[in-house]
């Protein structure tokens, strides 16, 4: 199936709802809108001509392990060259070592549109900006003259080797070793598994970031360090140098994301050197985790945007039975199933969820880049805390989103959609694998209510509330916007009470933080997803009041505000509803009654 980025929705969520010009003058960095849509424009074509016809492929060839070696799928090896030539890679590296140092608020569209063209191809950079960043915050001024600027322009990528057999989310129980040398470095033992993009074809080099224990570290997770192992030890000269002791021992074979190579890695006394201060590996470990994170999160919404692409196509062109209220293309022998009512429920329900969930993202976004590049300090930390509080909602809703926009494109094609000729199977297939990585959607809601919301005592939440609930008054006024605004204000009153609730049971009974955790991430996800609704209602209303061009476009944000307040807002009561049940009808039965 094809992939068209999705433009026009972008440059609305860039433009007229967060002022990217405003943004990157901010930063001074020096972008224009003019150069901004430039970005796009070229991302859309890279990744809809040459990326997305790889999809399909990469699918059905998936990866080949032989004597050690992994070859990617056909055309993956000239797309990623086409990558690196074309600055891709380096968007928002930094500048010193050859970085573009392109705001993320930018970046996440193009990334969005990378998982929506193929996500398989996607996995293989994905990691490597994740290393940059940890590189370039806990790394030795040695280290990163030696390899970040190759990881910066993508000649070189990046991995994040966490995973054990024993040890996945609890860290605490990994067992690789790295042992101290006279020289500085450390001889790393042990084995990796669901290593992503752990070997491939498309780089020269491949640095893996991998956390170990040293000799005397303490038991847990204060024992654990992080250190920078690459394939290839640099030269002097900047070329890739003698090949290190790892391998590659084995190649998963997957339900999905088949054109990625996600890899056993073995490291026989390899040769590393420490990311930061012994026994500190975690600190280097979360900075690539939350890029990680948001990443994933992407994913989840890139996927989305690519089900809901081939399902309203699909919609519009599949003849079945005529419309309820009489034929509507009285020419043809049946009417196309967009006619129909169940239809629309499923488009609209793609379409709300999906350009909310791209809101989100960038706003999120944005607040990454305030994070680091605010000219005052007090704003830097603020933006920081916004950041925490919404990457675990940014991972764990967008690929619970993207996981379901899929599956109604599996139903909107029908029979169609279960047989792999169309190509939407295989979405649903790769888009499960984002529900698991870089932690589960449960460990992102643990995340969620046990660090940012317990953490605080709620602080940094009822900022976000307070700030929701004055968009609200600003617009309950105008006729117009005034049931939207009026249902949102009614909701964070709700969120507000529930949060309080939340927070209390908690205190009173740890076992409340697992049990509510799930549902209270969700409930506050679908809040969310209305106030930034209730934005671009009350932008596109004012584009209408203006007679500002496009009046289809801005009339359907509306339609489309309206119907998620009425037919997805609702699924908040249920979540609310669950997480008020209370921990003990989880844990109360004995754990032999669940047998047959």
């Amino acid at each position: 199936m094809s992939y068209q980025a999705p433009l026009r929705d972008m440059r609305f969520v860039l433009h007229e709802l967060f002022d990217i010009s405003g943004h990157c003058a901010l930063l001074g960095n020096g972008l224009d809108r003019e150069l901004i849509d430039g970005v796009l424009q070229e991302g859309a074509r890279y990744t809809a001509e040459v990326v997305a016809p790889l999809n399909r492929n990469s699918d059905e060839q998936g990866c080949l392990l032989r004597d050690g070696q992994v070859s990617t799928p056909d055309g993956f090896a000239e797309a990623y060259q086409q990558y690196v030539d074309n600055g891709w890679a380096s968007m928002t590296g930094p500048s010193e070592y050859g970085g573009q140092a392109l705001p993320q608020m930018l970046a996440c569209n193009f990334h969005e549109m990378l998982m929506g063209a193929s996500l398989s191809f996607r996995v293989y950079s994905g990691l490597t900006e994740g290393a940059v960043l940890a590189l370039y915050k806990h790394g030795s001024e040695a280290l990163k003259d030696a390899y970040l600027a190759k990881l910066v322009s993508g000649q070189w990528t990046g991995t994040m080797c966490l995973t054990e057999p024993q040890a996945g989310t609890d860290l605490a129980l990994l067992r690789t070793k790295a042992e101290a040398q006279a020289d500085g470095s450390y001889k790393v033992s042990g084995s990796k598994i669901f290593i992503s993009g752990g070997e491939q074809d498309l780089s020269e080099n491949i640095v893996h970031l991998v956390l170990a224990r040293l000799p005397d570290a303490p038991v847990g997770v204060k024992g654990i360090s992080l250190l920078l192992v690459p394939k290839f030890i640099a030269a002097a000269d900047g070329t890739p140098g003698q090949r290190n002791a790892l391998s590659c021992g084995a190649i998963e074979h997957k339900m999905g994301i088949k054109g990625a190579s996600t890899c056993v890695m073995n490291f026989d006394g390899a040769t590393g050197w420490l990311l930061g201060e012994a026994n500190q590996g975690l600190a280097g470990m979360f900075t690539m985790m939350n890029d990680a994170r948001f990443q994933v999160g992407l994913q989840g919404l890139g996927i989305g945007e690519a089900a809901f692409q081939g399902a309203l196509r699909y919609a519009r062109e599949r003849l079945q039975s005529r419309a309820l209220s009489g034929p509507a293309e009285p020419a043809k022998a049946a009417d196309p199933i967009i006619h129909h009512p169940d239809v629309r429920r499923m488009l609209l329900t793609q379409k709300s969820l999906v350009e909310g969930s791209r809101m989100l993202a960038v706003y999120c976004a944005r607040q990454l880049d305030l994070e680091h590049g605010h000219p005052d300090a007090s704003a830097r930390k603020a933006a920081g805390k916004r950041a925490a509080l919404l990457i675990p909602i940014v991972k764990a809703f967008f690929t619970d989103m993207g996981q379901e926009v899929a599956s109604h494109a599996v139903q909107v094609y029908g029979g169609h959609g279960f047989i792999r000729e169309w190509g939407i199977e295989q979405l649903m297939r790769d888009s499960r694998i984002t529900q698991l990585y870089e932690g589960t959607n449960g460990i992102q809601a643990l995340d969620y209510i046990r660090r940012k919301v317990l953490g605080d005592g709620g602080a940094e939440l009822s900022a976000l509330q307070a700030e929701l609930s004055e968009l609200c008054d600003a617009h309950v006024a105008r006729p117009a916007l005034a049931a939207l605004a009026t249902t949102v204000q009614s909701r964070l009153g709700e969120w507000r009470e529930l949060s309080a609730e939340v927070i209390a049971a908690s205190q009173r009974d740890v076992q409340e933080i697992g049990a509510v955790s799930v549902d209270f991430l969700q409930y506050s996800a679908y809040v969310l997803l209305a106030g930034f609704w209730l934005q671009a209602a009350a932008r596109a209303q004012d584009a209408l009041e203006s007679a500002t061009g496009e009046p289809a476009f801005y009339q359907a944000k509306l339609q489309s505000a309206d119907f998620y307040l009425r037919r997805v807002l609702p699924r908040a009561s249920s979540h609310r509803e669950a997480l008020l049940g209370g921990a003990t009808c989880l844990m109360v039965m004995d754990e032999a009654s669940f047998a047959f």
